[in-house]
């Protein structure tokens, strides 16, 4: 009974438009109050706990990082690349939207900005090679969501913190669905482009290759420096992300230039020589470097990574209060042992799984789902026998779908701001990918070595403790 007023005050409050994180923190507190053993001491306690959480302190400087490559101008460099190496294909400009999408997930660990950087460019390539916007928007929608999937993520992090798995394990994890569910989306497209007989664009010289490539080269060693400084044992994963904020920081400021007081200044002029533009470039960041730092453009990029950031662990911070709990009353074991007692295999367990975070997915933002979620069905996967890191990683890929079905998907309203199409043309015109995605969500649920043959192979097996 207690269990079900918990649940009743949480859903309550969300039906009368409280914001998720007052739901959850106010939840928590009146429950404690009026029926919990617990003291309301606790509460201060585990607020604080949770602030201190230096796992969670990666998600601030990825969400930094991720405003500096949104707005220096790597995305364009990158869907210049993506067209170059793939566009040639029939449906290719669509499958280099993917691929770009892809890459820049690796930067940026947001499915939002993804949609944002790489679909206000690629969207526009499509419409002038005579895509149509429908077409072009439901491809950037659904390839926009790989921004979660493929490490690094936000969202892994929260995972990771929540149930106190590894967030290099989860990072691994990832590789191998997000490669995939980019593959099947591309395979999508090329099945309709034939059936359609979409464009094709000229196939690229070698010279054309490379350039777009040592033009984007500078954004994407950013996944090198992340992924390698992790599995190479120089970060720890929240090093790693302050580290990218730096990195990228000075790409957008000093290399592209897209920013800044160094904005259209070109590295090289013409009739000047290597020599000649190399000292003149080295005295200009000389100049320029502290004034670059507190530029306007700098300033801009900082508070709306504050304000993001401020949201996001303000929601956190209330859902692992409502995660202590569920945790101090039980509330995950009791529900483990009526499972077991009524016979649910794991095969069963993962059908409720999925089908509880699909439909919550429609109403309720990633990071808040998956905190109220995970500390619910993890002991329960851990009795029953699933991997950890298996069951992390379908839980993302729901995120991923709910994050394009309506009411509120967030990819969807990203996608009709950028393009100017009613939410209700942008749910018709992403409908046929997202059931691409819904098979991949079978895949992933049921090979569980999509998601943990990696991790093991490069970190050994992993040890649980219960």
């Amino acid at each position: 009974m207690e269990t079900a007023v918990l649940f009743l005050l949480l859903f309550g409050l969300l039906l009368i438009g409280a914001p998720i994180a007052i739901a959850l923190g106010l939840s928590s507190v009146l429950f404690i109050a009026l029926f919990s053993h617990d003291s309301m001491s606790s509460v201060t306690i585990q607020m604080f706990n949770a602030s201190q959480n230096f796992t969670l302190l990666a998600i601030p400087f990825f969400i930094l990082a991720s405003s500096f490559m949104s707005t220096g101008g790597v995305a364009r460099r990158i869907v210049n690349f993506a067209v170059a190496t793939v566009g040639w294909v029939r449906g290719g400009l669509a499958m280099a939207g993917v691929l770009a999408c892809m890459i820049f997930a690796a930067l940026s660990g947001s499915s939002p900005a993804t949609v944002v950087a790489i679909g206000t460019i690629a969207i526009a390539a499509m419409r002038q090679a005579g895509y149509s916007k429908e077409f072009a928007a439901g491809i950037i929608a659904n390839a926009g969501t790989l921004g979660i999937l493929i490490p690094p993520s936000i969202v892994m992090v929260v995972y990771a913190a929540a149930t106190n798995v590894s967030v290099g394990r989860m990072f691994l994890a990832g590789v191998v669905p997000g490669i995939v569910a980019g593959l099947m989306l591309m395979g999508a497209i090329y099945f309709i482009a034939r059936k359609k007989n979409l464009p094709s664009q000229p196939f690229p010289s070698f010279k054309v290759l490379w350039s777009t490539f040592a033009q984007a080269a500078f954004g994407m060693f950013l996944i090198v420096i992340i992924l390698g400084g992790i599995y190479a044992g120089i970060f720890t994963p929240t090093e790693a992300a302050a580290v990218a904020a730096v990195y990228a920081c000075l790409i957008a400021l000093f290399i592209y230039r897209d920013m800044g007081p160094l904005k259209e200044k070109k590295w090289r002029k013409p009739g000047e020589s290597l020599i000649e533009s190399v000292g003149r470039n080295v005295g200009l960041i000389t100049l320029y470097f502290v004034p670059a730092l507190f530029h306007r453009d700098t300033r801009k990029v900082l508070i709306e990574s504050g304000k993001t950031t401020i949201m996001l662990m303000f929601i956190i911070v209330n859902a692992l209060l409502f995660a202590h709990t569920l945790t101090a009353e039980r509330i995950p074991q009791v529900i483990t042992d009526w499972m077991v007692g009524a016979g649910f295999g794991w095969f069963t367990f993962l059908v409720v799984v999925n089908i509880i975070l699909l439909i919550g997915g429609q109403f309720m933002e990633p990071s808040g789902l998956l905190l109220i979620v995970a500390p619910v069905v993890f002991p329960i996967g851990l009795e029953l026998g699933v991997d950890p890191i298996h069951l992390g990683i379908i839980m993302v890929v729901n995120m991923e779908i709910g994050m394009i079905t309506p009411p509120i998907g967030l990819n969807l309203f990203v996608t009709s701001g950028i393009t100017g199409m009613s939410l209700v043309q942008v749910v018709r015109a992403a409908a046929p990918f997202v059931m691409v995605l819904l098979v991949f969500l079978v895949m992933v649920t049921y090979l569980p070595w999509l998601s943990t043959a990696l991790p093991t192979y490069m970190m050994g097996p992993e040890v649980v403790l219960r």
